[in-house]
């Protein structure tokens, strides 16, 4: 759990950063759609080399019977980087980010609630509730700064 909590912590720290980086590339390139093609087709190189190396492609026969609606995560990195690389100059990196992190505070809890997507259920609690209050008032707080 300590090895899966450090990767995802990493993770974390790497959103704000991949913010930063697109949108100053946005801003040099003059648009933002430019700068998110670049970095789309970086992370396309940089996932066949993973596949090169992990051999997913058996895998992939199952992809004609999965559901459709799985194929929406493409969609929302889309969404993700478009929206931060157009905004993040414009409202600050930072504010960007934060009420990203809202935002996935609150989606986290339902998904995980409901289970959906067939997540792991953890049901919404007044503890956990009580604990993304305290995440989102802190989160202002920031924003008051």
């Amino acid at each position: 759990m300590t090895t899966y909590a450090l990767i995802m912590l990493l993770t974390g720290v790497g959103i704000p950063i991949l913010a930063a980086l697109n949108a100053a590339l946005g801003q040099h390139l003059g648009h933002p759609v430019a700068a998110s093609v670049i970095l789309f087709a970086v992370a396309f190189v940089l996932i066949l080399i993973a596949g090169v190396i992990t051999n997913p492609w058996a895998h992939l026969s199952g992809l004609a019977s999965a559901p459709k609606h799985l194929l929406l995560a493409g969609s929302l990195i889309v969404f993700y980087v478009l929206s931060v690389t157009y905004i993040g100059p414009r409202f600050g990196i930072g504010n960007a980010v934060f009420f990203v992190l809202l935002g996935q505070m609150i989606s986290a809890a339902a998904i995980d609630h409901f289970g959906l997507f067939n997540a792991q259920i953890s049901p919404l609690t007044l503890t956990r509730a009580s604990g993304i209050a305290i995440m989102a008032f802190g989160l202002w707080l920031i924003q008051k700064a």
